[in-house]
């Protein structure tokens, strides 16, 4: 396939604390070095990586250094990365919002972007103006425009507001018809930043079924730009991790993620012990039981295959009344995808202290490798047997998410032998053998 978008060594610099990095001191300065002495930009050899957990002594940062890879026609690239990583900036160069200090981008067809809320709207005029104006700059007739002008709003949802100024949209309205105009208005590239997540779950799911439309049906290319791992292995075919401005990694999506989710771990280590505080806790419930400490029994945070998984818990019964409750225990990967729970039956808490432990264990856990984070619900919950055996939770006490973590990994560790398993990408199981204890500690 021939090459649709070429990086050809591209950097970005800025100055901290002023919006542009051009004063008459700089600019007289480097007029002199550059174009009288024939030398090379001074302020390029100045700045420090993009590390924004760090205090650098540099005014001087550079959000991107040396960037240079090739995407080809009809490729789907995720470009992945913490926050600050330099992915919006690289996106923004290549729609040309802003140049690049340094490099060059060749790029071959009209580039539709879709970087924030709003992008390439004016407030003032209504849904189907900035249609039309949207479809002016990628160079399309209004013959063009109108044509496609149907499909744009049956994709969107809005037709009811099509003739309403866009400053009266939500922020998910305005994604709604952003994004169906820069689909739908036969760009060569789209490119789309982490605005799909402003959007509900059945636009994101439209969305990428478009994007997927888009690149293997009509042969396009599309630069997706995501911090939501399930949505970025589901669509993308390729992958590259941005860090501190520079290229980490760049191969298949699945070694992309692989990658980033790794480099994640190493910098917030496996947790085996949590004092829960409301910063686990994502919405507020009863309380009437509270879980206060969460424990892993193992002595490493690594497991294999047939090494069981025991946790303590250390509950608080809030209220005298309450007599039963049950708890789910909840095993999610690091993409935040559920891969696994295990309900418990209903406990009875008449001669129970207000302070009070359980334990539980799941044996033959089945998990690929991988880190998986465990979340617990404690509430009043049962198993209702029927063709699909739902569980319904009748109510919650207490939730609290990824309180403790831990790492499956290729290896048996007693004999201290690799064992051969599947890859991460294959799936995963229900637990079907667990066991929860009430403790009299």
């Amino acid at each position: 396939m021939s090459v649709a978008i070429k990086f050809e060594d591209i950097s970005k610099q800025y100055r901290l604390g002023l919006v542009s990095t051009r004063t008459i001191q700089h600019d007289l300065n480097r007029w002199w070095q550059v174009s009288v002495c024939g030398k090379e930009d001074p302020y390029l050899k100045i700045g420090e990586v993009n590390d924004r957990s760090t205090k650098g002594i540099s005014e001087y940062v550079w959000a991107l250094r040396d960037i240079s890879f090739d995407v080809e026609q009809g490729d789907v690239l995720g470009i992945i990365g913490k926050n600050g990583a330099g992915k919006s900036t690289l996106l923004k160069i290549l729609s040309k919002v802003t140049a690049p200090t340094t490099g060059i981008i060749k790029a071959k067809g009209r580039i539709a972007s879709l970087l924030e809320v709003g992008t390439g709207f004016h407030p003032e005029l209504t849904g189907r103006e900035n249609i039309y104006m949207n479809g002016a700059i990628l160079g399309m007739t209004k013959v063009e425009i109108t044509r496609k002008l149907d499909e744009i709003v049956d994709f969107s949802g809005v037709e009811r507001y099509l003739d309403t100024p866009t400053k009266r949209y939500s922020s998910g309205m305005t994604v709604r018809l952003g994004f169906a105009i820069a689909a739908h208005l036969d760009p060569e590239i789209l490119v789309v930043d982490e605005v799909l997540a402003v959007g509900d779950a059945e636009f994101q799911k439209k969305a990428i079924g478009k994007m997927q439309d888009v690149s293997k049906g009509e042969g396009r290319t599309v630069l997706f730009v995501s911090h939501n791992m399930v949505s970025v292995k589901s669509l993308c075919t390729k992958g590259v991790v941005l860090d501190n401005g520079y290229v980490s990694f760049s191969g298949t999506v699945e070694d992309a993620i692989e990658k980033y989710v790794g480099d994640i771990n190493e910098e917030n280590l496996l947790i085996s012990e949590c004092i829960v505080s409301d910063n686990y806790r994502r919405w507020n419930t009863s309380r009437e039981i509270e879980i206060v400490k969460a424990t892993l029994l193992n002595t490493s945070t690594y497991f294999s295959l047939n090494e069981d998984i025991e946790v303590l818990l250390e509950l608080r019964k809030n209220q005298k009344e309450i007599n039963s409750f049950s708890i789910e225990m909840m095993i999610t990967d690091m993409s935040g995808v559920r891969v696994g729970s295990y309900i418990s039956e209903i406990f009875s808490l008449e001669k129970q202290k207000d302070d009070f432990f359980i334990k539980i264990k799941l044996s033959n856990h089945n998990l690929a490798k991988g880190i998986y984070r465990l979340s617990f619900n404690i509430g009043l919950k049962d198993i209702v047997s029927g063709l699909e055996g739902v569980a319904i939770g009748l109510k919650d006490y207490d939730v609290v998410y990824d309180v403790l973590s831990f790492e499956v990994i290729y290896a048996d560790i007693e004999k201290k032998k690799p064992i051969i398993l599947w890859r991460q990408g294959w799936g995963n199981c229900n637990f079907i053998n667990g066991e929860v204890q009430l403790l009299n500690l």
